[in-house]
C-alpha cells in the first residue's frame, strides 16, 4: 500500500511534498476536529479502532479531514486496503478491484475496504457496479463526497452504507493545525527559526473558513517567500499573512448542495425579516459568481409569494431589480439588488394571496365546476342576449362607493371564501374594504 506508507527518510522527497500533506495526520489520536463522529466513544472511532467497520460514506466541505481519516483506517485495518478517485477511475478499475477483492476473500479469508474520493464523480452505472460487491461484504466501501450524498449518490448504495456528514473546522482547530506544523519539526517547520505573529495565524485561521488544507498552504507560502532576518529568523506577521491568503474561497457550486442551502438562507432571511442575514447571503452569491438574474427571480418569487399585498409595493421594487439587472447588470446592480432584498426583508408578509390561491386550484381541481351565473355571461356576441346573457347585471360604477351586492360564484359556492387577509400592512386596509362590502351584502338581505 505505498499511497499510505509513511514517507522514507528520504529528506528531499519528502521535503518536496506540500506542507499540508506533510502535516496530514497518521492516527486518530493526531486527527483535529469532527468531535461529532470520531470523538471520543464515538461509533465511527469505536468502529475504526475495533477494525468493525462497514460500508460508509463521508460528506462535507474541502479541507475538513474526509481523505485524511480514510488514510487513517488505512493504517489501521488488517483489511486489504485500496483507493481510486472517481475523477480518473472507471467501470474496468472497479472490476478489476472486486476480483482481486473476491480472491482475497476467498483464498485469504482477508476483507478489501475500498476507498472511493470524489464518488459522486461516478455515473449511476459505475455506481450500479458497486451494489453487488457492497452487499455481499465482498468490499467495504468509504466514499468521500464534497456534494449532498441524497442527490448525488443512488439510493441503492445510499440504503447500504452509513452516512457521515464532516464540518468545517472550527478556528481553535484550525490554529491548533498551524501551530502544529509550526512546532513539528519531522514533518513541519519545527526546526527552522520562525516567528509567527498571534494577529497573522489569526488571519490565516479566519480566511481560511474551515478549510485545513487552504491554512497550511497560506503558511507554507508565508514561509517559503519570506528572507530570514539577519538572525536566520522568518517573521510571519500580518502582512505577510494577508498576502498569502488574499481572498477567501468560496465553497459554492452553482450545482451542488451548498448553491441550495445559501438560497434557502437568503430566501429564509427574507421571509424572517432579518437584513443583515439578507445582505450576507446576497453579497455570498454575488462574492461566488451566481447569475444575479437568479437572484433577482428569486426576490421577484418571494415579494410576491411571502409579502404579497401587505405591501403591493414589494413586487414592483423586486420587478425593477429584475429590468436593473437586465439593464446594467454587475458589479452596478449589486445595489438595486440589495435595495429591494432589503425593501422585502422589513417589509410587513402575508402569504394570504398564496393560500387563497392555491385554495381556488383546489376547488377547481377537486369539486364540481359550476356554471358562470347568466348575469356574468358575455352579452357582447350574437344571440347572447336572447339566451339571457348579462341580464340582471349591475354595474358597480353606477352605485354609491362603486360597489352592489351581487353574486359572482357559481350558485354552489356562493358562501365560499379563498382570500383571507392578514392584519398586517396594507391588508389591514384590504380587510377593511371588505369588512364594508361586507355590511353593505348585509343591508341588502
Amino acid at each position: 500500500m505505498d499511497l499510505f506508507d509513511f514517507p522514507s527518510d528520504d529528506n528531499k522527497t519528502w521535503n518536496a511534498r506540500p506542507l499540508a500533506d506533510r502535516m496530514r495526520p497518521q492516527t486518530l489520536d493526531e486527527f483535529v476536529g469532527q468531535d461529532q463522529i470520531v470523538g471520543e466513544g464515538r461509533l465511527l472511532r469505536r468502529a475504526i479502532q475495533a477494525d468493525k467497520l462497514t460500508p460508509m460514506i463521508f460528506f462535507g466541505p474541502p479541507g475538513t479531514g474526509k481523505t485524511t481519516l480514510a488514510h487513517i483506517i488505512a493504517r489501521s485495518t488488517a483489511a486489504y486496503f485500496e483507493q481510486l478517485n472517481a475523477v480518473t477511475a472507471g467501470v474496468g478499475d472497479l472490476r478489476k478491484i472486486i476480483a482481486g477483492a473476491e480472491e482475497r476473500l476467498k483464498f485469504d479469508r482477508q476483507r478489501t475496504i475500498l476507498f472511493i474520493d470524489e464518488i459522486h464523480r461516478f455515473n449511476k452505472g459505475q455506481q450500479d457496479a458497486l451494489l453487488p460487491s457492497v452487499e455481499k461484504g465482498t468490499i467495504i466501501l468509504i466514499g468521500a463526497t464534497t456534494e449532498s450524498p441524497m442527490f448525488e449518490i443512488n439510493p441503492a448504495l445510499l440504503s447500504r452504507s452509513r452516512l457521515f456528514r464532516f464540518v468545517p473546522l472550527s478556528q481553535g482547530d484550525i490554529r491548533k493545525i498551524l501551530e502544529n506544523a509550526l512546532t513539528d519539526k519531522e514533518r513541519g517547520y519545527g526546526s527552522y527559526k520562525i516567528q509567527a505573529d498571534s494577529d497573522a495565524l489569526d488571519h490565516l485561521v479566519r480566511v481560511a473558513s474551515g478549510d485545513s488544507r487552504t491554512a497550511l498552504h497560506a503558511l507554507e507560502l508565508a514561509v517559503l517567500t519570506t528572507d530570514p532576518d539577519k538572525d536566520g529568523v522568518i517573521h510571519i506577521d500580518r502582512g505577510v499573512a494577508e498576502e498569502s491568503i488574499q481572498e477567501k474561497v468560496l465553497q459554492y457550486d452553482k450545482k451542488g448542495d451548498n448553491h441550495y442551502d445559501t438560497v434557502s438562507a437568503f430566501i429564509k432571511s427574507m421571509r424572517g425579516s432579518d437584513p443583515d442575514a439578507t445582505l450576507y447571503w446576497l453579497a455570498k452569491m454575488i462574492a461566488a459568481g451566481e447569475d444575479p438574474k437568479f437572484i433577482a427571480r428569486r426576490i421577484f418569487i418571494h415579494a410576491a409569494e411571502d409579502v404579497g399585498l401587505a405591501d403591493p409595493n414589494a413586487i414592483l421594487v423586486a420587478n425593477a431589480a429584475v429590468t436593473a439587472v437586465t439593464f446594467i447588470g454587475l458589479p452596478e446592480a449589486r445595489i438595486p439588488l440589495a435595495e429591494a432584498a432589503l425593501y422585502i426583508a422589513t417589509a410587513p408578509k402575508s402569504n394570504a394571496a398564496v393560500a387563497g390561491i392555491d385554495q381556488a386550484l383546489d376547488t377547481v381541481k377537486n369539486e364540481k365546476i359550476g356554471d358562470v351565473p347568466l348575469h356574468l355571461r358575455d352579452a357582447h356576441y350574437k344571440g347572447a342576449v336572447k339566451l339571457g346573457h348579462g341580464k340582471g347585471y349591475l354595474y358597480p360604477h353606477d352605485f354609491p362607493g362603486g360597489y352592489v351586492p351581487q353574486n359572482y360564484l357559481p350558485e354552489h359556492l356562493r358562501a365560499k371564501k379563498f382570500y383571507q387577509p392578514s392584519p398586517r400592512g396594507y391588508e389591514k386596509t384590504i380587510q377593511k374594504r371588505l369588512d364594508y362590502f361586507a355590511e353593505r351584502d348585509r343591508e341588502n338581505k
